[in-house]
């Protein structure tokens, strides 16, 4: 069987996309760099992290990108032996207005080289490629309106892409407007049976997520609402284990057989709070006698485990708890950033700026993917005085942190030190209980056990002490604050050197076991 999600962890918005034997799965990254992660399976039931698209600064300078703006909602695509990925980079989300570029990029293998990114059009975000049967391709987004008594979510606009020009040629055109679900976006094509079909999102990318469907026998509409829309969702069913249903994509495999990838998120255990971020799943679909799509499940809620395509098994091998730093499932916040060095031996990271910083931050990250988890590190580090800092962190943005760090005191020397951040207000749980330590060598530790966090210490790396009280995991959530947030849990090892002097510090290994449930 499938078990959901099929991608644990900050995996959101999956497009999905087969050629031949091969599925892939692009999912946003927001403000982490490497851009877009792209996972590979032959089964649909195993799945790997195969690499990034946008690993290159020609292809993506995130610099200055806000907390979950950057990278959002790709749309990968394969015709006449090219990929094709759509994506839009964000600048700003915050305000009445958006700041939201999208750009396409091309390669004839997954694995790259890709083309330099083309600017296509800036009205709104979460752009997907159709291409058509006759050869014409065709773009779609969401427009962002943001004048006073409309709603923003304006609706799916259309228009035709030339491959010879790289861009837009005819006039735009509205094709739907949206479901009384509201907050339409994600919009994507197919073509069946003389129907088009568009499959979009709604219901805003929290408990109320949805996925919707409409059709047209013409391409630019007007399109009809599946008669039983939503067609898979999971609000207002609070005992679901997959939550925030919604934002999805389509497959046909080779024996005809569809299924739908779409996003969702696992809260914690007794909160309404998913520290994981919303992650990636799959339905199985059926198509009807009346020519719509259907769940075969019988329903419109997510199952956590789905009926496999009858495909030749291709299981990948499992990942270790510990993984070299040059790793596909690390990354670096607004990358690329030339204060990481990944070392035959380690990694040492140059100290630079706070964990609140838009610019260059010191920080190599990888993302939770279980809520029960013990995170070690080694860290070897020599700082002269209290602006200079080096740690493990688990961190969601530079609003939700908490950030064990190891500095020095004018009075009492070397010392341990937890920075807490809760919605961007910043708090110091030891307060002037500073940890004198004995020496820059030494192991951190943080023990995830749902909505609780410890961190440990230990000079010898057999015997760990608590540092400071018990902390809240669940704010390290989409779901917590009055910031919008997209993203999910990291464990950082980070530097920070405010003096401006970069002293580096070495970090030997990142370990992660998952703990029994």
């Amino acid at each position: 069987m499938i078990q959901n999600p099929i991608l644990q962890g900050f995996n959101p918005d999956p497009s999905i996309c087969k050629v031949n034997q091969d599925y892939y799965v692009a999912t946003s990254t927001f403000e982490w760099f490497p851009g877009v992660q792209i996972h590979h399976s032959r089964d649909l039931v195993n799945w790997r992290l195969l690499g990034h698209a946008l690993q290159e600064k020609r292809l993506l300078n995130l610099q200055g990108i806000p907390s979950s703006g950057g990278v959002w909602a790709p749309a990968l695509s394969f015709h006449d032996g090219l990929f094709y990925l759509c994506y839009t980079v964000v600048h700003q989300h915050e305000a009445a207005t958006k700041d939201t570029p999208n750009f396409l990029i091309a390669s004839p293998s997954i694995d790259g080289p890709w083309s330099d990114p083309v600017f296509i059009n800036s009205s709104g975000f979460d752009p997907s490629l159709f291409h058509d049967d006759d050869g014409k391709k065709y773009w779609l987004n969401m427009v962002w309106d943001h004048r006073p008594g409309k709603h923003p979510f304006y609706g799916i606009v259309l228009q035709e892409y030339d491959p010879q020009t790289q861009s837009l040629i005819g006039k735009s055109k509205m094709i739907f407007k949206g479901s009384t679900l509201g907050l339409t976006e994600g919009p994507h094509l197919y073509k069946r049976n003389g129907f088009y079909y568009l499959l979009t999102a709604e219901g805003g990318t929290e408990y109320e997520h949805a996925v919707s469907l409409a059709r047209s026998t013409e391409l630019a509409g007007p399109y009809e609402i599946h008669p039983q829309n939503p067609i898979l969702t999971s609000s207002g069913k609070p005992e679901l284990k997959l939550q925030k249903a919604g934002h999805a994509s389509l497959i046909e495999t080779k024996d005809n057989q569809w299924y739908m990838t779409h996003l969702c998120g696992r809260p914690i255990p007794g909160t309404n709070k998913c520290n994981l971020g919303r992650e990636t799943a799959i339905q199985k679909v059926e198509w009807r006698d009346d020519d719509w799509l259907y769940l075969t499940n019988g329903g419109n809620e997510p199952d956590e485990q789905v009926q496999p395509p009858p495909l030749e098994p291709c299981p990948w091998d499992e990942l270790p708890n510990l993984l070299p730093f040059d790793s596909p499932h690390f990354a670096i916040p607004r990358g690329p950033s030339s204060s990481v060095m990944i070392e035959p031996d380690g990694l040492t990271l140059v100290g630079m700026e706070s964990l609140e910083s838009n610019f260059e931050q010191a920080m190599l990250a990888r993302r939770l993917t279980t809520q029960r988890l013990t995170a070690t590190t080694k860290l070897s580090f020599q700082p002269e005085n209290f602006q200079q800092m080096a740690g493990l962190a688990a961190y969601y943005n530079t609003y939700l942190f908490h950030y064990l760090y190891l500095s020095n005191d004018e009075e009492r020397g070397l010392c341990l030190q937890i920075h807490s951040c809760d919605d961007g207000s910043s708090t110091f749980p030891l307060g002037p209980e500073i940890v004198p330590v004995a020496s820059g060598s030494i192991y951190l530790q943080a023990i995830f056990d749902d909505s609780s966090l410890e961190f440990q210490f230990s000079q010898d790396g057999e015997y760990f002490k608590k540092v400071g009280p018990t902390l809240d995991a669940s704010i390290l959530s989409d779901d917590h604050g009055k910031h919008w947030g997209f993203t999910g849990s990291f464990i950082a090892l980070a530097c920070q050197d405010l003096s401006g002097n970069k002293l580096p510090a070495f970090f030997h290994y990142l370990e992660t076991i998952p703990n029994e449930s």
